[in-house]
């Protein structure tokens, strides 16, 4: 294990997390829901790490607020000491925003250029797909603090989408639906949420329903690219030894196994 990377990672998490607290304490979660791989890490123990922190809207159109928040998270940072700038872009849909600390690898050991900054891209969806259910969760990591965000089958369909919706092969969507499939006590997808959001970005397959999903899903698992899909995913995993099973044996029999129980 590449123990340099693994400690960015750890720093890098810490950081999130203390960025999830302040947008809390700030009012962040009144109109945001937590979504993607840092929700999964964060609140059912995935074992990757991941660069982003992603949010959706909970009501579309409405007021994101979203550099204002970003702003006073900023502000509670530099109390603390930390070097850190905001870079937002918020024309499109999607909002997003780079969070940058520069010299703080340094001060910390890990990295020898003092002018190497870590960063963290935050995203907001301020048009989601309908249908998606939200929970309220106590977050145990680093810091106590409670947070809304997209219920299991949501979170499972964001995933599939992200899966069946992108040109390329993304090895941590890949990994991410290992470990979902793994979890025979994991809820089916939000198949209402999943067909919105394949719409909205152009889907041309058949409509996706609780019978069908692992099929389309296995069809698309044999196009895939392993190769790409492990080198992508390598750097975020906690444990190396999960890459022998980011296979398409592997995933097809878990797909398998899933439409027998």
């Amino acid at each position: 294990v590449d123990n340099n990377n693994l400690a960015r990672c750890t720093v890098r998490e810490y950081l999130q997390v203390r960025l999830l607290e302040c947008l809390q304490e700030v009012g962040g979660f009144t109109g945001w829901a937590f979504v993607g791989g840092t929700a999964l890490r964060l609140l059912y123990g995935m074992p990757r790490f991941s660069e982003d922190l992603d949010f959706s809207l909970i009501h579309p159109g409405a007021d994101t607020r979203f550099e204002t928040f970003l702003e006073k998270t900023k502000s509670v940072f530099e109390r603390e000491g930390y070097g850190i700038s905001i870079k937002a872009k918020t024309e499109k849909t999607v909002q997003s925003a780079y969070l940058k600390f520069p010299g703080l690898l340094y001060e910390l050991g890990l990295s020898p250029q003092v002018s190497e900054a870590l960063s963290i891209r935050t995203e907001i969806d301020t048009n989601p797909p309908k249908g998606a259910g939200l929970e309220t969760s106590v977050i145990r990591r680093h810091v106590l603090f409670n947070l809304l965000h997209y219920d299991k089958p949501s979170l499972l369909a964001g995933k599939l989408h992200a899966l069946l919706a992108r040109s390329y092969t993304k090895g941590r969507d890949v990994y991410d639906l290992l470990w979902y499939l793994s979890d025979r006590t994991w809820p089916p997808p939000n198949v209402f949420f999943l067909n919105q959001a394949l719409y909205q970005t152009g889907w041309q397959g058949p409509t996706i329903t609780l019978e069908n999903w692992k099929q389309q899903t296995a069809e698309h698992v044999k196009c895939l690219d392993w190769k790409k899909a492990v080198d992508d995913v390598r750097p975020f995993l906690e444990r190396q030894q999960d890459l022998a099973l980011l296979n398409e044996q592997t995933l097809l029999k878990l797909l398998e196994e899933k439409e027998r129980v």
